[in-house]
Formats: structure tokens, sequence, C-alpha cells
């Protein structure tokens, strides 16, 4: 696969991360990151580089639309072994991106809460989150992505025994947490919305 680069850390749940971060850094990889994440990291004195610096775009429309842009999806799906995707990014300055460590908007906990909106519902339901996971885990091959805070340590082992990559058992099965979760996620959004009139 390579060394691992470049890696965007958004996370929800920010338990262990400014540590996680922090080992990351030392095997010199560069970390894009957004909002209360990369504030929470630059606390702990990373060095962090924003999406909206890296993509040219600013967040927007109430951070909606933060990580929804071809240079991080390009970076996240291009296949490295493809002259044509390597060409393409190449051409219009796309980065590869070699990690995502993301966990999503508490859309349950937010349900569950008395007496909770339908608009406060959809604020809650994660889009960037679930786009990035996905294209991530489609591209399992080149992409580590981490969902679950427990398997920081797991990946920290790896890259220290090769010297900064992961194995490909090892992405795979990541890989397969993000669609189980994916798909958790999506269907605790459809259960509420049936719950729902209009």
């Amino acid at each position: 696969m390579g060394k691992i680069e470049r890696a965007i850390i958004s996370v929800t749940d920010k338990s262990g991360i400014v540590e996680f971060a922090k080992s990351l850094s030392v095997f010199g990889v560069q970390i894009l990151s957004t909002g209360g994440t990369a504030k929470a990291l630059r606390d702990g004195g990373i060095s962090v580089t924003d999406i909206s610096d890296y993509t040219g775009f600013p967040e927007m429309m109430d951070g909606r639309v933060k990580t929804l842009h071809p240079k991080v999806h390009g970076g996240l799906l291009g296949l490295r072994d493809n002259p044509e995707h390597m060409e393409m990014m190449k051409a219009h300055g796309i980065k590869t991106i070699d990690m995502v460590v993301v966990n999503l908007y508490q859309f349950e906990k937010t349900v569950a809460k008395e007496g909770v909106t339908l608009e406060e519902a959809i604020e809650n339901i994660d889009i960037g989150g679930p786009s990035m996971l996905r294209s991530s885990a489609k591209n399992f091959r080149y992409v580590t992505v981490i969902v679950d805070p427990a398997d920081y340590e797991v990946v920290l082992r790896e890259m220290e025994t090769t010297g900064g990559e992961t194995t490909l058992k090892t992405r795979f099965r990541l890989a397969r947490k993000v669609f189980k979760l994916t798909h958790q996620y999506d269907g605790a959004i459809s259960e509420y919305l049936e719950t729902v009139d209009m």
C-alpha cells in the first residue's frame, strides 16, 4: 500500500484521539481536520490543516458542507495503481488521503431525547461522515478507515512494525466495520422517520 502520508480526522467521540493523532504525527502523517476536532487536536499541541484550507472552500451552510469536495473524495477513491486516476489527481491538485478517522453525529442519542423536534433530528443526520467512510471503505486496498477508538492501538502497532503502513487484512477488517456501522446508522434514521407524521 505504501506509507500513510495524509489522514482526515473528524470525530464526535474524541476519546483517545489526541494521543492517536500525536502518534500519527511521529510517523510524519499530515493531519486534515474540521471544526471541533481540529480545535481539540490543536489544543493538544498537534499541527493540523483545516479541510477548508486543503480544498480551498470554506465550511458553509451552518457546517452542512465541509468535506463533500472532489479534493477529499478524489483523494480517497483514486486507485493508486491506475495511471489515469493518478494523472487526473495530479492535474486537479488532488492529493492521496491514506487514512480516515471518523465517527458520526450521534443521531440515536438525539432522537432519544424527550421532546426532540423533527428539525433537530434532521440536523443530526450526518452526511459528510458516512460519505467519507464509504469512499474509504470502498477503496480499502489503499485507505485505512477507522470508526472505533478501540482500533487506534491496533493500527499504531501495525504502523510501528511496517514503517508506517497497515496490512491489507487489517484494512479489509476495518472496511467491514464501516459498512456495518453505516447500515445501522441509516436503519436508525429510517426507523425514526417512520414515527413522524407530516
